[in-house]
């Protein structure tokens, strides 16, 4: 196993289908959920701080890191969400806070509205939970038909851009690896060509009416006052600022922090700022 993942495995099956996560440390519940094309692994250094202090649930999403990929299967928003909700009833968890990045945070909102009893605080990365038409043509090139999957799934043509494309700071060779070590073949990367596929852009699209759906209940959530830190990098090419001043608009109440010079993986440009943000956010929760 990777050097900078010293993890215990722990498998969830869903439908004959093994799901990894990781459970670490004791205390309060943290849910980190991640998105395409990362794997718990972009929460790896967040983990060891955070399980100083909490319970850390980082599960890798059905065709994403060490889970099964199966290759007939639904890979669809609503299936992830479904997954994500069953493995937290079977930890059989009455409360937890939120972390999410990138399609997580369709996902983990994706759940968390459908429970908000449960949900304690929220901190957003770079990520979304509502309708865009917004797509940048590269992500667009990797949904035509024919072409798009002999980029994503042929010539590793998503994750392994992303390795430069998705960070303003570049990042070790080991790290590199780390993030492509589920993704190594055609038939590991099905998830990471599935969840392109699966931009809901359109009403007819499949998933268009669960992220409806998931969009509507962001508004009880916000109703709830549910506290909300949003922390944003400045140099997404994907989750521009068109997303970020959405977030804001619909939790004027959040604590927001913009880094300029953050990308996509703003966990990995900023680790040293924002893991300290986030443990204090979720820290000043147990001391109420």
């Amino acid at each position: 196993m990777l050097a900078e993942y010293p993890f215990s495995l722990n498998t969830f099956t869903i439908a004959g289908h093994k799901m990894n996560y990781l459970d670490e440390g004791e205390g309060p519940v943290v849910v980190l959920v991640h998105g395409n094309p990362t794997w718990s692994y972009y929460y790896r250094n967040l983990v060891l701080e955070l399980r100083k202090n909490h319970r850390v649930i980082v599960p890798d999403h059905i065709g994403c890191g060490l889970s099964d990929k199966p290759q007939q299967y639904s890979y669809t928003l609503s299936q992830h969400i479904s997954n994500l909700s069953s493995l937290l009833s079977s930890l059989e968890l009455t409360e937890y806070s939120l972390v999410v990045h990138d399609w997580g945070g369709a996902i983990g909102m994706g759940c968390a509205v459908k429970n908000p009893d449960q949900l304690r605080k929220i901190v957003v990365l770079n990520s979304a939970a509502f309708r865009s038409s917004r797509i940048p043509f590269r992500i667009s090139v990797c949904r035509w038909p024919i072409l798009g999957p002999l980029i994503v799934r042929g010539l590793n043509g998503f994750a392994r851009p992303a390795t430069f494309m998705a960070v303003n700071v570049p990042l070790k060779e080991d790290v590199k690896k780390g993030y492509l070590h589920p993704y190594n073949s055609w038939a590991s990367r099905v998830a990471v060509s599935a969840f392109v596929q699966d931009i809901p852009l359109k009403p007819s699209h499949q998933s268009y009416d669960t992220l409806v759906e998931v969009e509507n209940g962001l508004q009880g959530i916000a109703e709830a006052k549910i506290p909300m830190l949003i922390l944003w990098g400045g140099k997404d090419f994907c989750f521009n600022d068109h997303f970020y001043d959405e977030w804001l608009d619909r939790f004027p109440a959040a604590d927001h922090y913009y880094f300029q010079n953050g990308g996509h993986y703003i966990l990995e440009d900023k680790a040293e700022v924002i893991i300290p943000q986030i443990s204090e956010f979720l820290r000043t929760e147990m001391e109420k």
